[in-house]
């Protein structure tokens, strides 16, 4: 399995730095109506947030420098008349890298934190429903956190609030989203239900979005200190604003750079992990920038 993982995530690696050469190299003005008419589509992108929460748990008690670096790869499978409308497989690599506690402050670890492997199938059905199976391994480069594999079940709706509803369930192990505290190798069920409205800012392509959404533990997921699995794991509240480089495709695909902020609420089981000073914070505010492409 670590010679299958590390052969993947070097494939991945390569896609994710091709894309960003593209998107270093995107200042060429040159249009085409469609760059990739072809059934494979990359979606890479860089963010920098101001600190890493994973659904709602802090992954980083002092962050100073935290980048998100991710490359995706769809394949478009299938596209009918029929009850089933599409079909395709998306695979992709996530990394998260730390220069703060999470990272190179560490006595003897690196900074590559997390890198994070997966691949969804997504099934497309009338009214703009799809449903998307996905399985993940969360992986930790430098050693400070066990890996963490999951199966997820995902329904969403193309529409104006772009409404969803998630399920994913812990599965082989041997880690845990919450560390496991006093259950460990009871594996958490997770469920996530949100929306996503966006809305255009003038006539250049640029939006604005409020992505809402609130996290649970159906089992096990937020564990207190004291065994107790804490249901309500966090509100998240934000606003994104987009805006392209450029207001048609170009030949090197579409890209755009973004950011926002989020404000997290935090129930019991994840305020404990989200301490300053010495004290457990029910709330955070979250400002996020980035640059993302797709071809």
């Amino acid at each position: 399995m670590t010679t299958f993982f590390s052969f993947r995530s070097h494939l991945l690696r390569l896609a994710l730095t091709g894309a960003m050469l593209l998107t270093l190299t995107g200042s060429a003005r040159a249009q085409a109506a469609d760059p990739n008419p072809g059934a494979i589509t990359l979606t890479a992108g860089i963010d920098f947030p101001s600190v890493y929460f994973f659904r709602g748990i802090r992954q980083e008690a002092e962050p100073k420098l935290t980048t998100f670096a991710f490359g995706d790869v769809g394949l478009a499978m299938y596209s009918g008349d029929g009850g089933l409308k599409s079909a395709g497989i998306n695979f992709g690599v996530w990394n998260s890298l730390h220069t703060g506690s999470s990272g190179f402050d560490v006595k003897d670890q690196g900074l590559h934190y997390e890198e994070d492997f997966y691949a969804t199938l997504s099934l497309g059905f009338a009214g703009g429903v799809t449903f998307s199976p996905t399985y993940t391994v969360y992986t930790s480069p430098n050693g400070l956190f066990a890996t963490v594999q999951e199966i997820s079940f995902k329904v969403a709706q193309a529409s104006k609030f772009a409404p969803y509803g998630l399920v994913a369930f812990e599965v082989g192990g041997p880690g845990q989203a919450d560390g496991g505290h006093l259950h460990i190798g009871d594996q958490g069920v997770y469920a996530e239900f949100g929306v996503g409205p966006s809305w255009a800012l003038g006539g250049g392509g640029a939006t604005v979005g409020v992505p809402v959404k609130v996290g649970l533990s159906l089992a096990n997921y937020y564990e207190m200190s004291d065994g107790k699995d804490e249901k309500f794991g966090y509100l998240d509240i934000g606003a994104l604003f987009t805006v392209p480089f450029t207001s048609a495709p170009t030949k090197f695909g579409t890209w755009n750079i973004h950011g926002g902020v989020n404000v997290l609420t935090l129930g019991d089981g994840t305020k404990q992990f989200n301490v300053k000073n010495g004290e457990a914070k029910g709330s955070q505010v979250i400002g996020s920038v980035g640059i993302g492409m797709s071809y």
